[in-house]
């Protein structure tokens, strides 16, 4: 099975696209992240990307209703300021299909193992890196840890991973190729790619490498992709 999926981030109450993350530097932005998530499952979307931006830079959700709302159109994951289970477990009994854990994930393992063990495929893990290296809290702060080295960690568990490259998130210049082979290689369990995909080649390369998905943002809000053409590479 192969996916193609929609991002859609939330700050502030709004629909944004950020370049390299940095919230002073929008790319896009709308009104509604709820219209913005009809406008994808009537396009085709089968899954939806749900990230909470201010949850993520300030520790703790912020959008929790309108996630919910989004919830009941199609399959979604949901990551951004997710850092304790019972946040985790409230919006997984409330439809949510998978909550994306990234700082938790890293910082405090025990706690992520056992809710994988208790919500079997329902966990992701976001392995994001920076120059070879796993950054946490926003993109913020460096680790000592490569993306295998976490990938490593969950292995004996039913997980999903989210690999993004932050050096090319944002910019729509490509991926790297060779990053993503590396780490889907590293595991057995699902990899979904995100940053910098900004063709239909890239989602192409990304497919070959063995990926269950790619996650696409500025590149389908700017026009540069057109998502109609990308679906026909999904697979059931």
């Amino acid at each position: 099975m192969f996916r193609v999926i929609p991002a859609v981030d939330i700050k502030d109450g709004r629909c944004v696209q950020l370049r390299q993350g940095n919230e002073r530097d929008v790319i896009f932005e709308s009104d509604s992240p709820l219209e913005i998530a009809k406008m994808w499952v009537e396009r085709g979307a089968r899954v939806l990307h749900v990230v909470d931006l201010s949850g993520s830079f300030e520790g703790k959700l912020r959008h929790e209703d309108v996630i919910l709302r989004i919830s009941q159109l199609a399959e979604v994951q949901v990551g951004g300021g997710i850092r304790d289970p019972e946040t985790a477990e409230r919006l997984l009994k409330r439809g949510v299909d998978r909550i994306i854990f990234g700082t938790i994930a890293i910082e405090n393992s025990d706690v992520v193992k056992e809710l994988a063990e208790k919500y079997p495929s329902r966990i992701m893990i976001a392995i994001d890196s920076r120059g070879g290296r796993v950054v946490v809290k926003g993109w913020k702060e460096d680790t000592c840890m490569f993306p295998e080295d976490v990938a490593r960690v969950y292995e004996e568990y039913d997980v999903s991973f989210l690999f993004t490259d932050v050096n090319v998130e944002g910019l729509m210049k490509g991926i790297d190729e060779e990053a993503i082979k590396k780490v889907v290689s590293s595991t057995e369990r699902p990899v979904y790619v995100a940053g910098g995909i900004s063709s239909a080649e890239d989602v192409l390369k990304i497919k070959k490498a063995g990926a269950a998905g790619a996650v696409i943002g500025s590149a389908l809000y700017t026009g540069k992709i057109n998502y109609e053409k990308l679906i026909s590479m999904e697979e059931d």
